[in-house]
C-alpha cells in the first residue's frame, strides 16, 4: 500500500465552468423549441432578490406569463448562446479548462414533454454545440434536468407529482443517451435535486392550485424524479457500461449555532434531510430519519410497483454546487430557509455566506459517506461588475473567492477525498437562476447586458480571466 498522500490536484483533474441551458441559450422560440419553466421567470427589480424566484406558482400565474407583453423575461433571451456558442466557447477554451458543463433544454427536445418522436432541430443543435466543445479540447459535462421542464407538463399534468412524467423523463434521456454515447461520457442526471424549498415550481413544476397538499406533493414530485433518476441510469449503462452517471446537490449542510445540545440535534436532523436526497440516489434506499421525517411531517409518499427495485440503480459519482454556508438552530431548523446567516464569516453582496473552509469540511463530509468520486460542479461569486474607465473589468473579489476554495479543495484532497473536477459557475456571465437578473456576474467573462437585456452583448475579458488560465496551466499550484 502506498502510504504516502497526495500532495496536490492529481494528474487528469477537470478544470472546467458550468452553465446551463436556460440561462444563457435565449432563442426560446426557434427551431421548434417549446415553452419551458424558465420562460415564465420574470425580472421583478421591484422585490428584494431573495423574493425574486418562482417558488410557487398556481395555473393563473402561468397563463399570465404567457400572455404578459409588459414584463421583462430575461432567459428568454439569456446571453445569445444559441448563436454565438462557438465564439464563447473559444474564449472559454482560452483559459485552457478541460471540462465544460451545460445542460439540454428539455422543451428543445421535446417541445410539450410527451411526444414520442424528438424535435430533430433541437438536437441537431446540441449535435453542433457538443462536437464544438469537444473540438476546443473539453470533456462535456452534460445536465438532462436542469430547471427546463416543457411548461406543458405543468398544465396538463401536474409536473413531477404526476407518474406519467418519469416515462417521459426516461425517454427524454435514453434519447440523449443514445445520440451522444460515443461523444458525452459524463452526465449529471437532475441539477440539485435537493432544492425542493428554494426553486420549487422551477424543480418541479407543481402548480400549487393542481394539489391539495403542495408540501406533499413536493415530496411526492421528488420521489418521482428520483426513480426517474435510477431508471435512467440503469437504462445508462445499457446503452454505454463506460457512462458515468452523477447525482447532484446543492450543498446546504448547516452548522449548529451553539453546542446546546438541542441545536446540535436539531441541526443534525435538519441535515439528514438535506443528505436524503443522495443517500437514495447512491445508497439505493429511503434511510430510516426520512421514514420518520415524512411520518412526523404528515407526509404519504406512494410508491409504485417497482420502485424500490429500481432504486437500487445507483449513481457512480456526486457532483455538488457550494456558495455559501448557515448556521442552525431549534427555532430556525423550523423555518423554509433552515438556518440563519453565519455571523462569523463575511457575505457577498446578495448575503450568501463566504466559507471557503467549509468547503474542504463538506467534501471530507460527503467522501467519509459515499466514498464515490466528487466533482464540485458550481461555485462561485455573484458580484456587480464594472467597466472602468480603461474599458476592463477589475474584479479581484472573485479571483480571491475562487483562490480560497481552490485552496481548501486542495487540503481536502490531501485530505483523501478523491475530487475529480472544479467548474466554476458561470464562467461567461449568464442571466441568474434565483433573480432573473444579469447584474448578479460570476463570469471571467463580461457580457455587455444589463437586467432588462439591453446592451451590445460585447464579450469582455475580466482580470479574472488570466488569473484562471494560470490557475489551470499551472494544475491549481499556481493562485
Amino acid at each position: 500500500m502506498n502510504m504516502n498522500p497526495m500532495k496536490g490536484f492529481p494528474d487528469g483533474f477537470f478544470w472546467g465552468g458550468a452553465v446551463a441551458a436556460n440561462q444563457c441559450e435565449g432563442a426560446w422560440q426557434e427551431d421548434g423549441k417549446g415553452w419551458c419553466v424558465a420562460d415564465i421567470n420574470c425580472y421583478r427589480g421591484d422585490l428584494p432578490p431573495e423574493e425574486r424566484s418562482n417558488k410557487e406558482l398556481s395555473s393563473k400565474d402561468i397563463a399570465f406569463a404567457m400572455n404578459d407583453t409588459e414584463g421583462v423575461y430575461p432567459k428568454r433571451q439569456g446571453i445569445d448562446f444559441y448563436h454565438t456558442y462557438k465564439e464563447d466557447l473559444k474564449l472559454l477554451a482560452g483559459t485552457g479548462m478541460n471540462m465544460f458543463r451545460t445542460s439540454i433544454n428539455w422543451a428543445r427536445i421535446f417541445p410539450k414533454g410527451d411526444e414520442t418522436v424528438p424535435n430533430e432541430a433541437g438536437l441537431r443543435f446540441y449535435d453542433n454545440l457538443i462536437d464544438e466543445i469537444i473540438k476546443n479540447g473539453m470533456e462535456p459535462l452534460i445536465t438532462i434536468s436542469h430547471y427546463e421542464m416543457p411548461l406543458h407538463l405543468t398544465q396538463a399534468y401536474s409536473g413531477w407529482y404526476s407518474r406519467e412524467v418519469i416515462d417521459f423523463f426516461v425517454r427524454f434521456s435514453e434519447t440523449l443517451f443514445r445520440r451522444y454515447k460515443d461523444k458525452v461520457r459524463y452526465w449529471i442526471v437532475v441539477n440539485q435535486i435537493n432544492l425542493i424549498a428554494f426553486e420549487t415550481f422551477n424543480h418541479l413544476g407543481i402548480a400549487e392550485d393542481k394539489v391539495k397538499n403542495l408540501s406533499e406533493a413536493n415530496y411526492q414530485g421528488v420521489h418521482n424524479m428520483m426513480v426517474a433518476s435510477a431508471r435512467a441510469t440503469a437504462l445508462a449503462r445499457k446503452i454505454n457500461a463506460d457512462f458515468h452517471i452523477g447525482v447532484m446537490v446543492l450543498d446546504d449542510i448547516a452548522y449548529p449555532a451553539s453546542c446546546k445540545p438541542e441545536d446540535v440535534l436539531a441541526t443534525y436532523r435538519r441535515n439528514q434531510m438535506q443528505y436524503f436526497f443522495s443517500d437514495v440516489l447512491l445508497r439505493g434506499k429511503y434511510p430510516g430519519y426520512a421514514l420518520r421525517y415524512l411520518d412526523e411531517h404528515g407526509i404519504h409518499i406512494v410508491f409504485g410497483d417497482t420502485d424500490e427495485a429500481d432504486l437500487k440503480n445507483t449513481a457512480d459519482f456526486l457532483a455538488i454546487s457550494y456558495y455559501y454556508t448557515r448556521v442552525c438552530d431549534v427555532e430556525s431548523a423550523k423555518t423554509r430557509r433552515g438556518g440563519d446567516d453565519n455571523p462569523h464569516i463575511a457575505a457577498s453582496d446578495w448575503g450568501w455566506g463566504i466559507d471557503p473552509v467549509g468547503l474542504r469540511t463538506k467534501l471530507n463530509m460527503f467522501w467519509d459517506r459515499y466514498e464515490v468520486p466528487i466533482i464540485i460542479a458550481e461555485c462561485g461569486l455573484g458580484a456587480k461588475d464594472t467597466v472602468e474607465a480603461d474599458g476592463k473589468v477589475h474584479d479581484p473579489y472573485r479571483i480571491a473567492f475562487l483562490k480560497a476554495h481552490i485552496e481548501q479543495v486542495k487540503e481536502a484532497i490531501i485530505d483523501g477525498a478523491k475530487v475529480i473536477a472544479f467548474c466554476p459557475w458561470g464562467p461567461i456571465d449568464i442571466v441568474s437562476c434565483s433573480s432573473s437578473e444579469m447584474e448578479k456576474r460570476y463570469g471571467f467573462i463580461y457580457v455587455d447586458l444589463d437586467n432588462h437585456g439591453n446592451g451590445s452583448g460585447k464579450r469582455l475579458l475580466k482580470d479574472s480571466y488570466a488569473w484562471y488560465k494560470q490557475v489551470v496551466a499551472s494544475n491549481g499550484e499556481r493562485l
